[in-house]
């Protein structure tokens, strides 16, 4: 089956188009990115601007148009922290749905967290023991920890590298004074995750995934994305420690000229290079291993896990263009 996955994020629209079935891997066949930048499209009320609705519903509709030249028999279209705070957030899926056919499921930040936690699962496989997860997005910091398929402790947390970016820094590159400041606030926020976490055991196996965490692993000397998605690539806390003293005296101007690190990312490099060594000292980890698969394979392997489900429970599978089917209640509505 050949599968498309839309993710709208904080920074980038991404296209995954896989063939895939149940059981099997998930074969990467087109990847088309779009840097839109919706968070940076929203009002001093948090709303999405009439600007950044409208790019997004052009993008949406390329979307679908290369959805459907690729062949695929489902289109699962999702969105993240940008549009899950925007209060208008109802007002432009609404048109979005209307003006493109698409309809984009919301997902909550703790859906996102046992998405991904079950991708980095099946890469990693049973023998990886108990896993603690962690990703970095635009607007939101995911982290889960488990010994199943889906995670027991799962949470989100306001501390996305860009959110940050545009919340605490004046100047590029920021002022020491105001990286302390942040420094803070992130330990304050993430104090109370990180208990949970730790009342569910300590973790056999640390993994990151997400760009901000790849970008910062390649900074360190992990290998370079032309390796492959097979290549082992590490973060380790005193390479971090040293890297931030680094870059944090860096332009974007300058960060996005580094191996490894995005133009459309770069100015958000330092926020979330003091979240992710925040992190790892808050849950007492010294190294994480970098996990190729992350919150899109996790949409399709649930979708198919899913389709299984149903189609074993004797359901006709529909095809649904939107990530709805992949909930908790209604996925235990069709697999019992």
């Amino acid at each position: 089956m050949r599968l498309g996955v839309l993710d709208v994020g904080s920074n980038t629209v991404h296209l995954l188009v896989v063939d895939a079935h149940r059981g099997g891997h998930p074969t990467p066949m087109n990847s088309e990115k779009t840097a839109l930048r919706l968070a940076e499209s929203l009002d001093s009320s948090g709303r999405l601007s009439r600007a950044g609705a409208d790019a997004l519903v052009r993008t949406v509709a390329a979307a679908r148009v290369s959805a459907a030249a690729a062949g695929c028999a489902d289109l699962l279209a999702f969105a993240t922290s940008a549009l899950r705070d925007a209060p208008n957030s109802a007002q432009v899926l609404a048109r979005v749905h209307a003006e493109t056919g698409v309809t984009l499921e919301v997902l909550p930040g703790e859906d996102e967290a046992r998405y991904t936690f079950l991708a980095v699962r099946r890469w990693f496989g049973w023998s990886a023991g108990r896993l603690l997860v962690c990703d970095i997005g635009g607007g939101s910091l995911e982290l889960a920890s488990g010994m199943d398929e889906l995670p027991s402790v799962a949470v989100s947390v306001p501390l996305g590298a860009g959110r940050l970016t545009r919340e605490w820094f004046s100047a590029d590159p920021p002022p020491r004074r105001e990286i302390g400041a942040l420094r803070t606030h992130v330990d304050e926020v993430l104090a109370p995750a990180a208990a949970r976490l730790a009342e569910a055991g300590v973790a056999d196996r640390a993994v990151a995934t997400s760009k901000t965490f790849r970008s910062l692993a390649r900074l360190t000397g992990a290998a370079p994305s032309s390796e492959g998605p097979r290549a082992p690539r590490v973060l380790s806390e005193t390479g971090l420690h040293q890297l931030i003293a680094f870059i944090s005296r860096m332009s974007a101007a300058d960060l996005a000229q580094l191996d490894g690190v995005s133009g459309s990312r770069a100015h958000q490099l330092v926020a979330g290079a003091v979240v992710a060594e925040a992190t790892m000292q808050a849950l007492d980890v010294h190294q994480l291993e970098i996990g190729p698969w992350a919150l899109r394979e996790g949409v399709i392997l649930r979708r198919l896990d899913w389709l299984d489900g149903a189609a074993r429970n004797g359901h006709t599978p529909r095809s649904l263009p939107t990530a709805t089917g992949l909930g908790a209640d209604q996925e235990a509505r069709y697999t019992g």
